[in-house]
């Protein structure tokens, strides 16, 4: 699979995990700090059970890491990766260089389209 195809592939994923707003608050939760899923579970007002499966999901789809604590390894702490977020901030910028290119185009028309309008409205009047 060519390079730009895997990136689409990742960037779909992404999007595809962070269309639940349930895993776009977890992701704010994880933007200050690293947390434990049940200061998580906490914060979103969820059981723990329910918090895992979205915590497994951004997980499976590499938006998050955990690590073990190493007094319990019960416990793992949950925290953001940058790699996806970049891709995704690429994109993003890559889609807005387009649209104002086509908004600057589209500006470039309309001012022209008055200059002809108001030239040919000042011939009449002439006329």
């Amino acid at each position: 699979m060519p390079s730009s195809a895997l990136a689409r592939s990742d960037i779909d994923r992404t999007f595809a995990a962070l269309a639940d707003p349930t895993r776009r608050r977890v992701v704010e939760l994880l933007r200050g700090e690293p947390k434990r899923a049940g200061d998580i579970a906490a914060g979103l007002g969820m059981s723990a059970p329910a918090t895992s499966r979205h915590l497994r999901l951004l997980h499976r789809t590499g938006l998050v890491e955990a690590t073990y604590v190493e007094e319990d390894a019960r416990l793992r702490v949950f925290r953001l990766r940058p790699e996806p977020f970049a891709e995704l901030h690429g994109w993003l910028a890559e889609v807005e260089r387009f649209w104002a290119g086509q908004l600057d185009a589209f500006k470039a028309y309309t001012e022209r389209t008055r200059r002809v309008r108001n030239t040919t409205a000042t011939r009449r009047r002439r006329g």
